[in-house]
């Protein structure tokens, strides 16, 4: 940039700069992409070569609100059949209602059944479904039978760790026995009941899966970036995908993800597929330097466990409360050990997914084990999810420098049934514990992980800071945060978990010039009200995107 280059002044009715130096602002210069100065309009008038813009007049700015758990094929699952409990509203602004009772779950089945094409080999895809919201029914293949008995039907649990299908999906997937693959259901009588459990299970349903489609692909991308705008995020990831192993999906992700997009996007690597990690590493290495502003590629996500409220979480004592078996391990575990090194000697940052206690205490294990042999500072590995960590976990985490990305809208979707069903009220009270991280030092993140919840960071900042359950119960109010704090974990907390605390999560002089756009302060907003505030789009490098909702 150059000094001649014309710079705008942005007024607003206050400005919360998440910049401890100056905190409050009454206007934001930007120019080009980044961020000139912040400060009184009268201060930022004295910049030569400035015109002042009012957009922005009547609304509060905040920093873009940076989300480090997503997942943009959450985008494209707008095209099939939205099932789950809560009323979710779509990238376009679309509301979908909830479905309260299973009747509902598979009375919208059969709505959407007749619409598509009498053509069987035409698939019923779903997505959103819980069984645990409907205490002593169950949606299985028997269920899904009566919907259709000829078209196959796969429903993905909400979890992302589940998926169900009918007897008509299970013939097409050639599943007739468990063939000895943990996780794939069966009654009795040994017959598969159309439940698959984690990875290995749910990959015998691939060829239920349509046909690579770049035109899909990128509309999924666009979706993506939608919603991101609709709610004030700026900076999201896709934590979890083997494209990058390909040329050509490397190309359809730049081609998606151009100058105009409307958020910065930072894809990891799904560390434990196909490709071997060392293999892997090295093209990471190479792919980490060719990246945009708007695109960034070269951090790896690894999965230790499932989801709690799917029982494939893996828990230490005293386990699940209704004495269900112990959850899986996503890979085994020498195989993980050696990934994290291959990945971390490589210079590469790491999430790694674990809901249960065990799970962590894993993980922490092999980074203590590796950090010994192979020193590294300022790594920032981070434990995503963090479900049920203790607080030694914590004290260990802050020691081994990890971070800790947590599930915080959980304790709404989920926290009455891991109160009565999963953990008991006893551990349901120190899940997701925030206050207990902070108190360690380690350094946090709030996230959605859309599809599985809505990206929504004011929401996200609203339960962390209210503990409250979908039915109004508090679930361990001593792991309550200020809203203050749960801003900066959708901020600062955030992107510093990306390596990305220097470009993003503060209004600061020489950051990108990225904003969210808000009706209201939440600063000065109820905690239990924080989530409703309105977020009228976004700016991303100087550009505006107005939010559809």
């Amino acid at each position: 940039m150059t000094g001649t280059q014309r710079s705008i002044i942005y007024p607003a009715r206050i400005i919360r700069t998440l910049d401890p130096a100056r905190p409050v602002a009454q206007a934001v210069a930007v120019r080009g992409d980044r961020i000139l100065a912040v400060g009184s309009l009268a201060e930022l008038r004295r910049y030569p070569g400035t015109a002042v813009d009012d957009r922005y007049a009547d609304t509060v700015l905040l920093p873009g609100f940076v989300e480090a758990h997503s997942h943009t094929h959450s985008g494209g699952l707008w095209d099939n059949v939205y099932v789950g409990r809560f009323d979710r509203r779509d990238p376009d602004g679309r509301l979908w209602p909830g479905c309260a009772t299973t009747a509902q779950v598979l009375e919208r089945l059969r709505e959407a059944e007749r619409l598509l094409p009498p053509d069987p080999s035409v698939v019923l895809t779903a997505w959103g479904l819980d069984p645990i919201y409907y205490p002593g029914e169950q949606v299985l293949a028997r269920e899904l039978d009566t919907v259709s008995t000829t078209r196959p039907i796969k429903v993905d649990h909400a979890s992302g760790h589940i998926v169900v299908l009918n007897s008509a999906a299970l013939q097409r997937c050639g599943i007739a026995v468990s063939f000895g693959i943990e996780g794939v259901e069966v009654d009795a009588h040994g017959a598969p009941t159309g439940e698959l459990r984690e990875f290995a299970a749910m990959a015998l349903a691939a060829p239920l899966a349509p046909a690579p489609d770049p035109a899909a692909f990128a509309r999924a991308l666009a979706r993506f970036g939608r919603d991101a705008v609709n709610n004030g995020v700026t900076t999201a990831t896709d934590l979890g995908t083997e494209l990058l192993m390909d040329d050509g999906g490397v190309a359809a992700y730049r081609a998606a993800v151009g100058e105009d997009y409307p958020a910065r996007l930072s894809v990891f690597h799904y560390g434990g597929g196909t490709v071997l990690p060392a293999q892997a590493a090295d093209r990471l290495q190479r792919l980490r330097g060719s990246g945009t502003d708007r695109l960034r590629m070269g951090h790896v996500k690894l999965f230790l466990d499932g989801s709690i409220q799917g029982f494939t979480a893996r828990l230490q004592e005293p386990g699940y409360l209704n004495g269900q078996p112990n959850g899986l391990w996503s890979m085994p575990l020498q195989a993980f050990a050696a990934a994290f090194e291959d990945f971390h000697r490589a210079g590469l940052l790491v999430h790694v997914h674990c809901n249960g206690d065990e799970a962590t205490e894993v993980f922490l294990d092999v980074v203590e084990d590796i950090l010994a042999r192979h020193p590294r500072p300022d790594h920032r590995h981070t434990v995503t999810h963090s479900q049920l960590s203790t607080p030694a976990q914590y004290r260990r985490m802050a020691a081994l420098g990890v971070g800790a990305n947590l599930f915080a809208n959980h304790i709404r979707a989920w926290g009455d049934q891991h109160m009565d069903i999963t953990v008991g009220p006893d551990r349901a009270a120190r899940m997701n514990a925030t206050a207990t991280a902070l108190r360690a030092g380690v350094p946090i993140a709030l996230h959605s992980d859309t599809p599985v919840t809505e990206m929504a960071p004011l929401k996200s900042v609203q339960h962390a800071a209210t503990r409250l359950t979908a039915s109004g119960r508090v679930m361990g109010g001593g792991e309550r945060i200020s809203v203050a704090q749960g801003l900066h974990a959708v901020t600062l907390g955030a992107a510093y978990l990306l390596k990305m605390d220097h470009e993003v999560g503060s209004l600061e002089p020489g950051k990108f010039a990225d904003l969210a756009v808000l009706a209201e302060d939440p600063f000065q907003r109820p905690a239990a009200e924080v989530g409703s505030i309105a977020v009228a789009g976004t700016m991303v490098g100087g550009r505006h995107c107005v939010a559809a909702v």
